[in-house]
Formats: C-alpha cells, structure tokens, sequence
C-alpha cells in the first residue's frame, strides 16, 4: 500500500527509472498520466477515434517493450508527444498520401478556427494554474506570486513581508511541490506562468 502511495506521488523521472527496473506500477502511473492527453492529441491530428487510440496503445506498447533501452534527452512528456507524432507519419507514410496530408496539415494550420481553439485552451490552462496557485496556504501564496509574477528576489521578498530569505526559500520549494501534485501532468505549466 505505502509503495502504490509513493509511485502515485512519484515524478516523471522517477517512474520512468522504476519502470526500466521492470515496475509495472510505475508503467500503469505514467499510462494513467498520459494516456488521456495523448488521445486527445491524436484525435486531433488523425480525425478517427479508432486511429488515435490505435497510436496511443502502441506507443505505450512500444514504451514498454524498450523500457530497458530508452534514453530520453527531453522531458517524458515530450517522448510520448513526438513518439504519437511519429507513429502517425508512419501511419500517413503506409497509406502512400504522405503529400496529401502535408497540403492538408497546411490549410489546418492557417485556419481561423484553430487560433481560436489555442486561445480558448491557453485561457483554460491559465485558469487551471491560477486556481492551483489560488489554493495555497495565504503567504505560501503571496511568496510565489511575488517570486513568479513580480519577478522579486528570494530577498526583496523577505524584506517586503519581514520574514527570514529561508522561510521564503522554504515556502517557494513547498508551493512548487504542491502546485506539481495538484496540476499532476499538467505542472510543466508552472515554467510559463507569470
């Protein structure tokens, strides 16, 4: 119980070490992660349920059997969005219209409706932060709003709220361990924010 405990409170990089260790814990942790945001990706970019779960699966599949191999260079989020990528140009490439769909994707990237549907979800992941940030403790939350909008030093913001640098410092670690549990795949926001 305490081990299924850690592995949900386990980051990326920890999971994916557990996961080449054979931990199929870890593995079922990450899947549970992603899996969701993955298909929604591909569904965008396939326009056939059936299709975007297919990639989904057998990117996962693939992640699994090389487990004992993989070298990530980025973030594990990043993999798994280009691995889906990639299992889809094979997809186009098998179906020889790999010309069809370039002409395609370029009319799909100058339509007006997917600036708006970039506007409309940059607003929602802007709103999921602020609310996440909006739950912390009332100092943990100045502290960080200071630190990430304001752009102050660990310093200026001791001297503004009359507290020591290390409580700061302290407070500033613990929001962004908290923030990451709450936003879960979703803290690489916390880099953007400001």
């Amino acid at each position: 119980m305490q081990k299924d405990k850690e592995i949900a409170l386990a980051d990326d990089r920890q999971l994916v070490a557990l996961m080449k260790e054979d931990s199929r814990a870890a593995f079922m942790q990450l899947y549970d992660r992603y899996s969701g945001v993955l298909l929604a990706y591909a569904m965008r970019i396939t326009h056939a349920d059936d299709e975007a779960e297919d990639l989904v699966q057998d990117v996962f599949v693939s992640l699994w059997d090389k487990r004992h191999t993989l070298r990530l260079q980025g973030g594990f989020a990043t993999y798994l969005y280009t691995a889906v990528r990639y299992r889809f140009f094979d997809l186009v490439d098998k179906r020889r219209v790999r010309s069809d769909y370039l002409g395609k994707l370029a009319h799909f990237m100058g339509d007006d409706q997917l600036q708006a549907d970039h506007r409309v979800l940059e607003r929602e992941l802007v709103a999921l932060v602020e609310v996440a940030v909006a739950s912390l403790p009332d100092t943990m939350r100045r502290i960080f709003e200071l630190s990430r909008k304001e752009h102050r030093t660990n310093k200026e913001i001791a001297e503004l709220l009359r507290l020591s640098e290390k409580t700061v410092k302290n407070n500033l670690s613990l929001a962004v361990k908290i923030l990451r549990k709450k936003l879960g795949p979703y803290a690489f926001l916390l880099a953007f924010w400001m």
